[in-house]
């Protein structure tokens, strides 16, 4: 049966967004959106793209998981050897996208991915489900591998070699990066495809200028 993709639309007719409406500052923007979402139920709120340049010179995105966010920036973890820490050990312009379908609203962020500490990273990886820790030393994430089974025996060595720990050592490997924005973009979808659009950026003085964007 052929798809009618082209057929396939939503009209967006929930709410406006007006200048007036926006914070001075895009943190403040982001985490009064970020609340809304959370009180509306949205599916993993957290949940973001995360793009970055590969190795030939493509962009490529994949979702992770927001673990944090303040006036430094956006935290999230990996494994520093996986394509995306290969991917911004080389290039650090990265960009997040968080869609928020329930309430017809997306956030996009550029900006610049640095490492974080590692006495933050072995925090929060201490923090996670042992389970979550097993699958971090288990994984050598973005390599090929024969079969699932590789995996499955890796996590069995790992879970036996740490059988009497209930809470890991961080892999050397794996920490987090804080992605440092330079512009934010509020989108707010309207009826007709007339939506609103709003990007904040950083001018020569170091202050947040607020621009209308045409849909």
């Amino acid at each position: 049966m052929a798809l009618n993709i082209e057929h396939l639309r939503q009209e967006y007719a929930l709410m406006e967004l007006k200048r007036s409406d926006l914070k001075a500052d895009p943190f403040q923007q982001f985490e009064t959106w970020f609340e809304e979402a959370s009180s509306a139920q949205v599916d993993e709120p957290n949940a973001m793209v995360l793009s970055t340049i590969d190795l030939e010179g493509y962009p490529t995105g994949r979702v992770v998981l927001l673990k944090g966010f303040s006036k430094d920036g956006f935290v999230f973890y990996t494994n520093y050897e996986s394509g995306k820490g290969r991917e911004i050990a080389l290039n650090k312009k990265v960009s997040l996208t968080f869609l928020w379908k329930e309430i017809h609203r997306q956030v996009r962020v550029h900006g610049i991915a640095q490492k974080t500490s590692d006495a933050q990273a072995i925090k929060y990886f201490q923090s996670r489900p042992r389970k979550s820790q097993i699958g971090a030393w288990t994984s050598p994430q973005s390599q090929v591998i024969e079969s699932r089974q590789v995996l499955l025996d890796n996590y069995a060595n790992v879970e036996a070699r740490f059988k009497e720990k209930e809470i890991l050592p961080k892999p050397a490997n794996w920490g987090g990066y804080i992605v440092i924005p330079r512009s934010f973009e509020f989108w707010q979808g309207r009826p007709s495809r007339l939506h609103d659009r709003f990007r904040y950026q950083l001018d020569h003085a170091g202050q947040w200028v607020i621009d209308r964007l045409a849909p």
